[in-house]
Formats: structure tokens, sequence, C-alpha cells
């Protein structure tokens, strides 16, 4: 159902780093949990004040600007996370989480009409498209063409970031002649060090904004799903306690670890147990190896809903913690309640693993293809109070 092998248990027990070859640079990825945080707090030594070189592989040649804030060390960082804050804080407020579960509701009845459907096409990724506009506060409409870019935004020879940037900025000149409340609108008023954003700074925190959560809230919720549909038996544990459901969440994150690691460049030469780095190289803190390290995780291979005290690294750790972290927790919060409200069939009718290979591992993190079927034993909708054609 989904891969679960750990390719960096031999490494991670020893030496407790591993040299890796991505795309001819080599990179020295930290496994062990607690010298991951340890480096993810180190911003002195493992800085992120790198445009373009804090994700493996680097991005110089899909972009020409710095993502904002994660491309920053304090304090610069604090002064530029704090920006945003009131956006990303949307999530935790009533009226933001009602429409997040009215959402999957809809969106989950409208596949529980049919015979099969394709859950990354079908649900996961126009799931996120849509969730990610109500975080904005931009009409939903704008969400098709977002899906347009596909699921890997700033990667691909056919637009090569040019599509999502001459979106953004038609979308700021909009907001700087008419404000309003949204996301653009936000940028265009917003000022640093008393001073207004420039245009290329406004287009580094888009562009994060729609690469840095897509494909990670999609391989956690077609997870979910999968997970859920080949065990009935969780399923019916958040069904009777639905207290567990936040468990499910961090534990589901955990398991997937959507982001393998993240790059960091050293300040000054380290040995990372037996591998020299020299200043100006990097070094990869490996949240996918840290979420499975046996001494901090009991049975870490076992997905177990009921998992307590769960403090995983999948949204990071540190100061660079993800921002839309509370966003990616109500979507998936709300996708796992939905599922687990009633007893609904759920059947998984064909799938294939995507895997991300390089030559010093390979770890699944999504599929390819996941077909499957959901509906209610009486063939109502599957989320409550939605029991006939015309509460659709």
């Amino acid at each position: 159902m989904w891969d679960l092998a750990d390719p960096f248990a031999a490494a991670r027990a020893e030496p407790g780093a591993l040299l890796g070859d991505f795309g001819g640079e080599a990179i020295a990825l930290i496994l062990r949990y607690k010298e991951v945080r340890s480096a993810a707090s180190d911003w002195q030594t493992f800085s992120s004040d790198t445009p373009f070189r804090v994700p493996i592989p680097s991005e110089e040649a899909s972009r020409r600007v710095r993502q904002l804030p994660i491309e920053t060390d304090p304090p610069q960082h604090t002064a530029f996370r704090a920006l945003l804050q009131p956006l990303f804080s949307r999530p935790r407020q009533p009226e933001m989480i009602a429409k997040i579960e009215a959402l999957v509701a809809d969106m989950l009845d409208a596949v529980a009409s049919r015979a099969s459907f394709d859950v990354i096409n079908d649900f996961a990724f126009p799931l996120q498209t849509k969730a990610l506009a109500l975080l904005l506060g931009v009409p939903m409409s704008e969400a098709a063409e977002w899906q347009g870019w596909g699921i890997q935004v700033l990667q691909g020879a056919e637009h090569s970031g040019t599509a999502v940037e001459d979106y953004v900025h038609r979308q700021l000149d909009r907001a700087e002649a008419t404000p309003g409340d949204d996301f653009f609108s936000l940028l265009v008023r917003a000022a640093i060090d008393g001073r207004r954003l420039t245009r290329d700074e406004m287009l580094g925190y888009a562009l994060l904004a729609f690469a840095g959560g897509r494909d990670t809230v999609i391989s956690t919720t077609a997870f979910a799903m999968a997970h859920l549909a080949s065990a009935p038996d969780d399923r019916k544990k958040i069904r009777d306690n639905g207290n567990l459901v936040r468990n499910a969440v961090e534990e589901v994150v955990r398991v997937v670890s959507p982001l393998t690691m993240i790059g960091r460049t050293c300040t000054h030469g380290q040995r990372i147990h037996a591998i020299d780095v020299a200043a100006g190289q990097r070094v990869a803190l490996c949240w996918a190896s840290a979420n499975r390290d046996p001494d901090v995780f009991e049975d870490p291979l076992a997905v177990k809903f009921d998992r307590s005290r769960n403090a995983h690294v999948g949204f990071g750790a540190g100061h660079h913690m993800c921002l839309g972290a509370s966003h990616a927790r109500l979507v998936l919060r709300s996708v796992i309640s939905a599922l687990c409200s009633r007893d609904i069939n759920m059947q998984i009718l064909d799938m294939a693993a995507h895997y991300e290979e390089w030559p010093a591992y390979r770890r699944q993190t999504g599929y390819r293809t996941l077909l499957m079927s959901i509906s209610d034993v009486a063939g109502r909708g599957i989320t409550p109070g939605r029991d006939g054609e015309g509460d659709r």
C-alpha cells in the first residue's frame, strides 16, 4: 500500500551521515533526529541565506528571485516571516475551519457519486488548490488556473516558472489598483524596515506560497485516503473517538515525510561524522530519516494513528518551521474526519507508487496512480447532513 522501507536506516546507525550525489553536487545528509533538530536551529553554522540553494536540487534554473522568508536567516528572516503571520493564522479561525470542512465534504460527495476516481487528479490536487484559494482570500475560480501549472510548480520545461510569475504580476497589479483583503493586497501594503516590499520580494513570497505546500499536501492527503481504505479498524477508532484525528494527522505527516530533506550552506568548515564539509558547501537536514529514528519513535515503520507525543519534523524544525503547517493540518484533519464520520465503503482499485530516486537512496513520496471508489452503504452522501441528492 505504501513502501514503509527506511533507506537511511543503515547509514543513520553507523556512521550517522550519508554522502549523496545530487545532480553532480556532493551533499552530506544529516540523518539522526537530535542532530537534525540541532542543525535546524543553528543558523549561524547552517545558513539558509543562500538564494536558490535551500531546495535540493537547487533551483537556479527554474526561478530568478529569492523565496521568502525561507531563504533568509535571522534577524532578517524574523521580520520577513512576521509579515505573513496574519494570513497564516487564518486556519485557526472558526470561519476558515468551517470553509475548509465544507469544501472537503462537497468534494468527497462529488467523487463518491462516481464508480471510481483518481485520488490525485480528481481529489487531492484540486482540493489543494481550492483550499489555498480560501487561505489566500482569492476567488475559488483562480484554482483552475493554478492546476494548469502542474503539481511541481517550478519544475518542467513547459513553463520554467514563467506562467506562475506572469500570474503573480497580474495579481499584484490588480491589488495595487484595487486593494482588498487577499494575499496579494497584503503584499502590496506590506512594509519592512520602514520601506515597502520590492516587486521581486513580493514575487518571492508568492512563489513559496504556490510551490511550497503543493505536492506535500497532495501526497499526505493521498496516503491518508489509501491508508483509511486499507485499515477500516483505524477508521472505526477515529469514528469512536474523534479526538484521535489530530494524532492521525501527525502520524500521516511523520510517515509520509513528503519533503525528504532541505538544504543548508555551511558558513565554515564542518565534520559531519566521517564527512568533511568545506565552508560554502551544502548539507541536508534529512527530515525523512529523522522521522524514522528508532531512538525517538517506537516501532517507527508502523502506522499508528494513536501514537502519542509524536514530535516529528515533517513540517521542519527551528525558526524555519513551515508557515503553512496549520493550513495543511486543517486540510488533512478535515479529510480524515469526513472519511471516518460514518461507516462507508472504501476500495483501492489500482495504484502505482511514485519514488524519489537518487544514487544515495530511493523512497516513496507519493503515488503516480491511486484509483479508488468510496460510497455509503445506503447510497447516501458520505458526509454527515448530506443524505440525498438534494443536499449536494
